[in-house]
């Protein structure tokens, strides 16, 4: 990782605690939380039974390791943001200096502190998530340059390996192969929301070669290649519920991907417009397809 100079001069000494929060993103903290309760459910352990770890993994995974993911990223994407969004906490110099990164560097000392509470499969956890979070926005790998390989790992951090990690802490050893498997299946459909994330960032990530998948293939392709990534390992999921003798469950989630298949054919109509309505409105779809699938895990 290079720190280099400051973006912006200021006399600011110290952040504005409003640009504080707004630097670790509380919007973006649901999707990992979730994701651990839905480890928790597919578990099939009550989670009465330990409601310490549970409050501890949802805080965990949301708050500390996903907010300190969005600092780090922040601070390693100052210079994208003051193209794209100079409003942004530190290339506006309301989170002014190396504060940023200092905010960053401590909550991973915290992510970890905390991930050690959680046992053996949690604290693993915690350290595989902070590898990724500074591995996708940080040099010499930041893995977010390229449109494959940086909303897959974003997608198995805030999806998949959560599920797990909820599962295996309450189950306290590993979970069952079903529950990797359905964990995995929809951190793979994260890709597809990330690369419809990546939209609002076109323009700078042109500039500065950051070669996501509107860059790469222009807002139209990227846009199709988004709604089957995310189509796809739901319908997958469907397949193994009834397999698994699940099939209301998996009824349940097929009226949720019919439901997607419509959004989806809106936004390919205007990809960079709609962008952001489909993961205001489109991905609730996912969301809630995903703790049906806990549920018939959970009740298997």
């Amino acid at each position: 990782m290079t720190v280099t100079s400051d973006l912006h001069s200021t006399p600011r000494r110290v952040p504005e605690p409003l640009a504080m929060l707004r630097l670790i993103k509380p919007i973006t903290w649901f999707p990992p939380m979730w994701a651990y309760l839905c480890g928790v459910v597919s578990s099939g352990v009550s989670p009465s039974t330990a409601p310490g770890l549970v409050a501890l993994g949802v805080v965990l995974a949301g708050p500390v390791v996903c907010g300190m993911s969005q600092a780090a990223n922040d601070w390693c994407d100052r210079h994208v943001d003051a193209i794209n969004e100079p409003d942004r906490p530190i290339p506006s110099g309301r989170v002014p200096g190396r504060w940023g990164l200092w905010i960053a560097l401590a909550m991973t000392v915290l992510s970890l502190l905390m991930g050690a509470f959680l046992g053996p499969w949690g604290f693993g956890a915690t350290v595989l998530a902070v590898i990724a979070a500074w591995a996708y926005s940080a040099e010499p790998l930041r893995a977010k340059r390229s449109g494959w390989w940086g909303p897959g790992l974003v997608g198995l951090s805030y999806e998949t390996l959560p599920w797990i990690t909820g599962a295996a802490v309450l189950a306290a050893g590993a979970p069952d192969w079903r529950i990797v498997a359905v964990a995995l299946l929809y951190g793979i459909g994260a890709h597809g929301i990330m690369t419809l994330n990546d939209f609002k960032a076109l323009e700078g990530d042109r500039q500065l070669g950051v070669n996501s998948l509107p860059v790469t293939l222009g807002p139209e392709r990227a846009a199709r290649v988004a709604c089957w990534v995310m189509a796809v390992p739901q319908i997958a999921v469907i397949a193994l519920l009834v397999a698994w003798g699940h099939p209301i469950h998996g009824a349940m989630i097929a009226a949720l991907v019919g439901a997607q298949l419509m959004a989806m054919r809106r936004l390919l109509r205007d990809p960079k417009g709609l962008a952001p309505w489909y993961n205001g409105t489109g991905v609730l779809g996912s969301v809630s397809g995903m703790m049906v699938a806990a549920a018939a895990l959970g009740a298997a």
